[in-house]
């Protein structure tokens, strides 16, 4: 019921033409109905010629079916008496075409309508999931597969397409055209229908029994194709790796069991699902022989009120019925499937956003002071990775933070922005905790240059614009300039508009990184946080990408997490960390003189 009350929130934007849907659907309904019930005119018409001739003038108007059904026969008794019965019968056969007419331009309007909600809410939804996204905070990834994610966005938002907004048109369809039958049956004898309407809850329970376990099969199938995903993910981004250690077998093994895994749930899945149409077809076939038989009896022993045309009229209109009561059984089913889906969405949508602005977030537009972390403390998976942490930095200072892997250095940084927040503590830009700030514009404050390079499968031109709203070609060409990066740029075939590639991969490592310090000189941040990014380098790219560090950090605050010391040796303050606690701070000179220090020890180890 949840699930259903999701969807709803989301077609809830198209109320009117979901309105507009149940208005044409009601009316081709109608006409449906006035196609049907003019069976009877038309066999009276062969059968009972001569009583219809001889019938008199209904009367005045009354609304019950006595006298709708004496005034047809009085309308054909009159066009006999004036065309013959050839004409009556043309008469019936023209209002059968004109009401089909109407009936199938009404199917037609619903449709449209429906068309319109499927594809804007499926658009929405999509939207909604990527904002969500880009909200969350990056611990989320951390545990969420990427493979798993992009299922998520693709596969399972494509499966409500297929089986559940695909189906709303038969659930808003058919149930109306159903009821309007209905109702006339029960004019027509509702003794039979009655009869008719106990047997419909012993065929769907068995259908319901059918269907029970195909939800939970497709959630299986759904996240063993999120699996599948993120060993082919997996494969593509280390293809070298795959390549240089010779494990295309591994690799191999490992994607075909979790391809076999994914097509026997899947292969269920169907199976279970193509049993609907039989299953469906087979028991309304039951059903309508039992009303053939029980109508045929009341008609033989002249109870009921029923004569064969009547019969005749009374089973063309119920086989309408066996249709859209298989079409509702087939959406159910598909519905039942296409749930897995909206269940693996919701768990992205529902899930926690960490990182929130308050309501009346303080606007911030530069950095005059200092930074200052005060008493910060935070875990993971309740494992402490920084642990009561105080310093400070002046506005123009550069830190260096160092220290052996695992030992809080990049948490730190990621939470300057606000990547996560700390579980105690405060961290404090010009004396007001960053989480007072708004967000947006305490990340203008800031320029990221990482280890591992970002590029975006774009041109030069807007990887280095990327973090600004406008930018003239001037400025961009200033920034590669001072980045080291134009005279290499200009040397591909289209200059400023050559793509990149995928992440980059048309380019060189140091390549790569001067484009991402291009990128923070756009941005032109007072606060800089530096991800060594002369570490993986030859020696060649590394001087230019070092004399770009340098460039980039002139006039600003930097913060950098330094794995080769001999770069940081210049800082104003060097920090080293240990197990989550700051154990040391100075300049190089002053660790140096340590004899015993952390610092010194990293020194020595890296000068072998």
């Amino acid at each position: 019921m949840n699930n259903i009350k999701l969807l709803l929130k989301y077609i809830a934007p198209y109320k009117w033409s979901a309105i507009k849907n149940i208005l044409y659907n009601v009316l081709a309904a109608v006409f449906t109905l006035i196609t049907f019930s003019l069976i009877k005119p038309f066999l009276n018409v062969l059968f009972n010629f001569e009583k219809i001739v001889a019938l008199p003038d209904p009367g005045p108007f009354q609304l019950n079916p006595a006298y709708i059904d004496k005034f047809q026969n009085y309308i054909l008794a009159t066009f006999i008496g004036k065309y013959g019965p050839t004409g009556a019968l043309l008469l019936a056969v023209l209002v059968v075409l004109v009401a089909s007419l109407f009936k199938n331009t009404f199917i037609f309007l619903a449709n449209n309508c429906m068309a319109f909600i499927r594809a804007s809410t499926v658009r929405d939804l999509r939207k909604k999931l990527y904002e969500k996204i880009l909200k969350l905070p990056l611990s989320f990834f951390t545990d969420a597969r990427k493979g798993d994610v992009m299922t998520r966005v693709s596969n399972d938002v494509q499966e409500i397409e297929v089986s559940i907004m695909s189906s709303l048109t038969m659930m808003f369809r058919d149930p109306i055209l159903i009821v309007v039958l209905v109702i006339y049956l029960f004019v027509s004898s509702y003794e039979l229908t009655l009869f008719a309407l106990v047997l419909l809850p012993a065929s769907g329970w068995l259908i319901g029994r059918a269907s029970r376990t195909l939800r939970s099969s497709s959630l299986t199938g759904q996240q063993n194709l999120g699996k599948l995903l993120t060993v082919v993910e997996e494969t593509l981004t280390g293809l070298r790796i795959v390549k240089g250690f010779n494990a295309e077998e591994k690799m191999k093994t490992q994607f075909s069991d979790s391809n076999e895994r994914y097509s026997k749930v899947f292969k269920r899945v169907i199976r279970k699902a193509y049993l609907a149409t039989p299953l469906s077809e087979f028991l309304s076939t039951i059903v309508i022989l039992i009303i053939l038989y029980v109508g045929g009896s009341l008609v033989l022993h002249g109870s009921g009120k029923m004569a064969p045309a009547d019969l005749i009229v009374y089973l063309t209109v119920f086989s309408q019925i066996i249709q859209p009561a298989k079409n509702i059984t087939t959406a159910y089913f598909a519905i039942q499937k296409g749930m897995a889906s909206i269940d693996r969405i919701d768990q992205v949508l529902d899930a926690e956003e960490t990182i929130t602005e308050k309501e009346n977030a303080i606007p911030v537009s530069g950095f005059n002071d200092s930074i200052e972390f005060k008493g910060v403390w935070y875990a993971y998976n309740n494992e402490p990775v920084l642990k009561d942490i105080n310093l400070k930095i002046r506005k123009g200072q550069t830190l260096a933070i160092v220290g052996k892997s695992g030992a809080g250095k990049s948490t730190l940084a990621d939470m300057l922005p606000r990547f996560m927040d700390p579980d105690r503590g405060s961290i404090l830009i010009d004396g007001v905790d960053i989480r007072d700030l708004k967000i947006r514009d305490l990340r203008y404050l800031m320029g990221i240059v990482s280890q591992h390079p970002i590029l975006f499968n774009t041109s030069f031109k807007e990887n280095i614009a990327f973090g600004v709203a406008t930018a003239e070609m001037d400025r961009i060409e200033n920034a590669a300039h001072i980045a080291n990066a134009h005279e290499f740029i200009m040397e591909t075939e289209k200059g400023y508009e050559n793509f990149v590639g995928e992440s980059g991969n048309k380019l060189s490592g140091g390549q790569k990184q001067r484009i991402s310090i291009a990128r923070a000189i756009m941005a032109n941040p007072p606060i800089l946080i530096l991800d060594e990014a002369t570490s993986a380098l030859d020696t060649e790219s590394e001087r230019l990408v070092q004399d770009a560090i340098l460039k980039l950090m002139k006039n600003r605050t930097s913060l950098v997490i330094a794995h080769r010391l001999s770069t940081i040796q210049n800082a104003d303050l060097i920090v080293v960390l240990d197990d989550g606690r700051i154990v040391e701070t100075g300049t190089h000179n002053e660790l140096m003189e340590k004899q015993e220090g952390f610092y010194r020890k990293l020194h020595s180890f890296q000068a072998i």
